[in-house]
């Protein structure tokens, strides 16, 4: 077992902890960010864990944390948007579990979410927030949503209108962000200060997915870009309002980008961000890895998740250089001259062809610059999906909650 006592000594006083993975299926990742954010909120008091999934979603597990029932797989099997395996996982729901059972112990922890896609979510709950608290506010509100109705289906279908139609809600949406921070910093609003924070971070969900599916059509980083920027800016919110934050999300997120290929196509990425607004003394990002193994994944977009083998890592990666000198799994707090050099270094997303990998799969990485410290896990394998196409997913795993 890997010990994690060099780890937490080396984080320090850092205020933010970006912890990565290099895929999104993968059991161990999974576990081992449990085992590191278990310690970094009972030790050093870390107040919530952000992960690259919706903020509606993982508001209803965060309200689940508060309550005794019902168990956080049935909040987390609620999530729907495709890849739902990403944080509807038994994993996962061991982690909330445990997080549940710290307001006992004097730590209440939080459960947020900092990605861009949930714009109709987000803009019904705006107006369900604005029917309760604010009705003078909430027709205005349905009148600038309104414009978004025909696209429902697909909110691609937006961003090709803006395109060929010239059609642009922008002004719109921001403005109802606006009036509820307005409504805020003047003192009228009287509802509840985290029911207002709610409404807030899904009005300004709304405003920045208009921006990105605008971008997305548009092609360039632009779309990554403004994607970052919101999950830093949602990031920032719940630092100021809570505290020290766990972040879970790919290493392409997490990962300084300045030390990538991604800087020369003008990308940036919330490590980068992370480090730049709040000084890379209080930012600590460590990366994941491994050799070969399992993962969950999809053969195209939207396409049913299934189990893929990963095939050992590319020649000349830094996988490999890694297995090569070791297949021991191990946490690498200090560097070799060697390790500056640039390499390959494998992502896998959501979607994967491990027959051809090595055309898209590898990020060109100075790997002690990109991050902090690395966790390398020589064979890893799938992580256990909640969705009820799954076999067995209404199932606890025998291994539950697995070490986590």
């Amino acid at each position: 077992m890997i010990d994690l006592d060099p780890l937490l000594e080396r984080v320090g006083d850092a205020r933010i902890v970006l912890l990565g993975e290099a895929s999104h299926g993968t059991h161990e990742y999974h576990a081992w960010r449990s085992r590191i954010s278990k310690r970094l909120i009972a030790e050093k008091g870390f107040r919530f864990v952000a992960v690259e999934g919706d903020w509606p979603d993982c508001m209803a597990v965060n309200r689940a944390l508060r309550k005794p029932e019902p168990p956080i797989a049935a909040a987390l099997s609620a999530f729907e948007r495709w890849p739902t395996w990403m944080w509807a996982n038994w994993e996962v729901a061991a982690l909330g579990e445990w997080m549940r059972s710290e307001p006992a112990r004097g730590r209440q922890v939080g459960f947020y979410g900092l990605d861009v896609y949930s714009i109709y979510e987000s803009m019904d709950a705006v107006l369900r927030h604005l029917g309760e608290n604010h009705p003078d506010q909430v027709e205005r509100a349905r009148q600038a949503y309104a414009c978004f109705d025909p696209y429902r289906n697909d909110p691609i279908d937006y961003a090709r209108a803006t395109v060929w139609a010239s059609a642009d809600w922008e002004d719109e949406v921001v403005d109802v962000l606006a009036r509820l921070l307005e409504s805020r910093t003047n003192g009228t609003s009287e509802d509840d200060p985290d029911a207002h924070f709610d409404a807030e971070v899904n009005a300004r969900v709304a405003a920045d997915a208009e921006r990105y599916y605008r971008a997305m059509v548009r092609g360039s980083s632009e779309s990554w870009n403004v994607r970052d920027v919101h999950m830093m800016d949602t990031l920032d919110l719940l630092v100021e309002r809570f505290g020290k934050a766990i972040v879970w999300a790919h290493n392409t997120h997490v990962g300084d980008a300045r030390w990538t290929d991604m800087a020369r196509r003008g990308m940036t990425n919330l490590g980068q961000l992370a480090r730049e607004r709040h000084g890379e003394e209080n930012v600590f990002v460590l990366g994941f890895g491994s050799y070969e193994g399992s993962v969950i994944a999809g053969e195209a977009w939207g396409a049913p998740m299934r189990r893929m083998a990963v095939p050992p890592a590319e020649k000349g990666s830094w996988e490999t250089d890694l297995h090569a000198r070791s297949s021991e799994d191990r946490l690498i707090l200090d560097f070799t001259d060697e390790d500056e050099e640039p390499r390959g270094h494998r992502a896998i997303g959501v979607v994967y062809d491990p027959a051809s990998e090595s055309y898209g799969n590898y990020v060109p990485t100075v790997v002690p610059r990109r991050y902090d410290a690395f966790l390398y896990l020589d064979r890893t394998t799938a992580l256990h999906p909640l969705h009820p196409s799954w076999p067995g997913a209404a199932t606890r795993p025998d291994t539950y909650p697995f070490g986590v």
